[in-house]
């Protein structure tokens, strides 16, 4: 075989590689989509069980899984067999709720970002016959709040409008004391759950690319919160400075862990919302 020809299958292939992975990417597989790139379609499925306000089983397995968890919202929560776990108010509401608007029908999926998540379940969103969008619908309801991540964050602005919307009318888990929005003070009594606190900045420190957005005089005791340098410059990438924060009142949700008082954890803009 001649240099020339064997230069000619080498980029062949090369060209051929690229090409397949141009295609896994865009089938949305490995790289979390951007926010405000539309959905991409995921077939359809027939919903034949309800796990709970959140999760559904499908009549057939789609790429491996059976369950479909509705992406970009957490619903009050079942036992489900979890020892010692406490039944959250409404969570028989929520699970009631998804078992009217879905079950023994048939839906169309969509995806924002990742497909699948630890447990093997497919991560989408679910849409009627009709069009309508469940995870608006139960937000809509105040049967879910806004739960989002990083590799999945497409529609995560619309759902917290929906929230919204629902909270202001104390619809559902809004007019419970077990969903209240928390104060920086009262979170220290959550740890290591999931919350949605409201607050002021009083300062914003910037510690070798590391953000710190602290709540209160002393940092090593008081709400903090902390944004890797990755997640810091993808902030800005996006036009959000968070240095500027400082003397602002946020809304904030995520994971409250105990580090030097409590802190959640920033992975992405959308846990974020800046109320002044």
């Amino acid at each position: 075989m001649s240099q020339n020809q064997i230069f000619w299958n080498i980029a062949g292939r090369l060209a051929g590689a690229v090409l397949a992975v141009a295609l896994w990417l865009s089938a949305g597989h490995g790289v979390a989509q951007e926010p405000g790139e539309p959905l991409q379609p995921g077939g359809v499925a027939i919903v034949r069980g309800i796990v709970d306000g959140d999760t559904v089983t499908m009549q057939e397995a789609i790429s491996g899984a059976i369950e479909i968890r509705l992406v970009g919202i957490q619903a009050p929560k079942l036992p489900l067999g979890r020892r010692g776990f406490q039944k959250w108010p409404l969570a028989d509401a929520a699970k009631a709720f998804l078992a009217k608007l879905t079950g023994d029908k048939q839906v169309r999926l969509s995806h924002g970002g990742r497909r699948m998540d630890r447990h093997g379940r497919l991560l989408a969103h679910l849409h009627l016959e009709d069009g309508a969008w469940v995870q608006g619908k139960l937000l809509s309801a105040g049967l879910a709040r806004v739960y989002s991540f990083a590799d999945n964050r497409a529609r995560v602005g619309e759902m917290l409008k929906l929230e919204r919307q629902a909270r202001a009318a104390r619809r559902g888990i809004w007019a419970l004391q077990y969903y209240r929005i928390l104060t920086p003070e009262s979170s220290r009594r959550h740890i290591n759950t999931f919350q949605v606190v409201e607050g002021k900045v009083m300062d914003a420190a910037d510690v070798r690319g590391r953000v710190y957005l602290n709540f209160g005089a002393n940092w090593r005791t008081d709400f903090t919160l902390s944004l890797a340098p990755k997640v810091a410059r993808l902030f800005r990438r996006e036009g959000i400075d968070p240095g500027a924060m400082q003397g602002k009142r946020i809304r904030v949700r995520g994971w409250l862990k105990s580090y030097n008082g409590p802190m959640i954890t920033v992975t992405h803009p959308e846990q974020i919302e800046v109320l002044e």
